[in-house]
């Protein structure tokens, strides 16, 4: 039978795992955003958290394995806001701009994210293709965009006969080039697309673009 010391000696051990694991992932996070996934050193996250190169081999298998869970986990940060979003009691146009406003505010305050994506695509998808965990993800804001489209279209507030996807699709460029592209985007126009004096016109200038799409009179084939 396993004493009381020996349960918490357990879960002690547990509980110091998962912190290293998340401070490992924490580090490596920053690494692979700043220096890209080729240039990336597990050498150099082992030296700035509190564990071996070997640990982090331990917990994750390799560098490849360590960048699949890094990826793992800024999807899910992202996926767990929109699970968490409740947009079931506002009308299909206000539902619609929360759901642009969500996504607007997390790339902005993830721009970790938005470089860890870039070098993914740079790099074919091949790490996400490979991980079952983001296979199965897949995107909850997909069934709250389906939900609000339906209602809106049978309302008549909607016209436009939208694919979600599609949806999903136009209001992530916007929110990712404005992160992505700032410097090019400022060194040949001179605006920066991040100044904080700006934040609230391009938050809502997404919402309007997005409404005027799905309110839009269109012309018959």
């Amino acid at each position: 039978m396993t004493s009381v010391d020996e349960q918490a000696s357990h879960g002690g051990r547990i509980r110091d795992a998962a912190r290293t694991q998340a401070e490992i992932l924490d580090v490596a996070t920053q690494e692979f955003a700043r220096a890209g996934y080729d240039g990336a050193r597990v050498d150099e996250i082992a030296a700035r958290t509190r564990t071996t190169k070997r640990m982090i081999y331990y917990y994750f298998g390799g560098k490849e394995q360590l960048f699949t869970a890094v990826l793992e986990r800024a999807y899910g940060v992202i996926r767990e806001a929109e699970q968490q979003l409740d947009v079931d009691h506002l009308d299909p146009v206000a539902a619609i701009r929360r759901l642009a406003e969500l996504t607007f505010d997390h790339h902005e305050a993830h721009p970790d994210f938005i470089r860890l994506v870039s070098i993914e695509n740079i790099h074919g998808a091949e790490h996400i293709a490979a991980s079952e965990k983001l296979g199965r993800i897949g995107s909850p804001a997909l069934d709250v965009i389906r939900r609000i489209l339906a209602t809106g279209q049978e309302s008549g507030l909607f016209t436009a006969d939208v694919d979600a996807v599609d949806l999903h699709a136009m209001i992530s460029s916007f929110c990712f080039f404005r992160v992505a592209n700032r410097h090019t985007f400022g060194a040949l126009f001179g605006r920066d697309l991040i100044d904080p004096a700006q934040r609230e016109h391009y938050r809502t200038m997404l919402g309007d673009m997005v409404i005027a799409y799905l309110t839009a009179e269109r012309a018959a084939d």
